[in-house]
């Protein structure tokens, strides 16, 4: 398998489960008709809400009314689906969490979100991710075929040193599921992507939340697949959409031959 087709679904998911998962399952079946082998749904894909209620809709991962239903589906479609993230709750822990199932609907992929999002916007709006969920601490690549996936999420962006390691790991595309606010995306979402790509040589594929959500936050979207050079081959325009991107193995190892910058990495300097 030295390409095959990735399906991003850039949703507006709000506080209504079904609604969303509505929407998820649509975009899911859209984009296997598409022929896209693997579909990566946004950050917080089944429950975008107010922080207070975040908890109360939390599922943990053996008793996932939404989680089976994506598992169902994936199934069925016989499509691999990377669910963007959902809140898992694990005893009294709760975590940010991204699950990706394989085309039978077996789990295949589990990774927790690392970097926690606690920080104040310019023009007074806070986030405190912390005070609702746990960090992770295990990096996690998975495979289709011949092709090698790294994943992280959203603020996860901004920590170059998760996607070397990722790379390191033998990842050819990193996965970013985002629900980015509009305040940093419009300034910062596409330049950090295409440096994740252009420092790794790697392909990156990110699917953002965009739109309102309650009680009152706003996400960018431009969900986009960039190649290794760090060129942008597909990107979601404003709205809920999807997406389409055909991924090349021989286009990377051909830039690495090319550019062979992985090669002169001081890793006597830097482990």
């Amino acid at each position: 398998m030295p390409a095959m087709t990735i399906g991003l679904s850039q949703m507006n998911s709000r506080d209504n489960k079904q609604d969303n998962l509505a929407a998820a399952e649509s975009s899911i079946e859209h984009l296997a008709k598409k022929g896209a082998t693997l579909i990566m749904l946004p950050e917080n894909f089944n429950f975008m809400g107010p922080e207070a209620v975040r908890r109360d809709n939390a599922e943990p991962l053996g008793q996932s009314p939404s989680l089976d239903r994506i598992r169902h589906l994936a199934a069925r479609l016989k499509v691999h689906v990377h669910i963007g993230s959902f809140m898992e709750q694990d005893g009294s822990r709760f975590f940010n969490t991204g699950l990706v199932f394989d085309d039978t609907g077996e789990q295949i992929a589990r990774y927790r979100k690392i970097h926690l999002f606690d920080v104040e916007i310019p023009g007074g709006k806070s986030y405190r991710e912390s005070d609702t969920i746990s960090p992770g601490s295990e990096l996690v690549t998975f495979s289709i075929g011949r092709f090698t996936f790294g994943m992280a999420t959203c603020y996860d962006l901004r920590f170059p040193e998760l996607f070397r390691r990722l790379a390191d790991m033998g990842a050819d595309v990193l996965l970013l599921p985002a629900a980015f606010t509009l305040q940093t995306g419009r300034d910062h979402w596409e330049l950090l992507l295409r440096a994740r790509a252009v420092e790794n040589l790697c392909w990156v594929a990110a699917a953002g939340q965009w739109g309102p959500s309650p009680p009152d936050n706003l996400t960018f979207g431009r969900s986009m697949v960039i190649n290794p050079w760090g060129l942008v081959v597909s990107q979601a325009p404003d709205g809920v959409s999807t997406i389409t991107a055909e991924l090349d193995l021989d286009t990377m190892r051909g830039i690495r031959t090319r550019f062979p910058a992985r090669s002169h990495i001081r890793r006597d300097l830097f482990s």
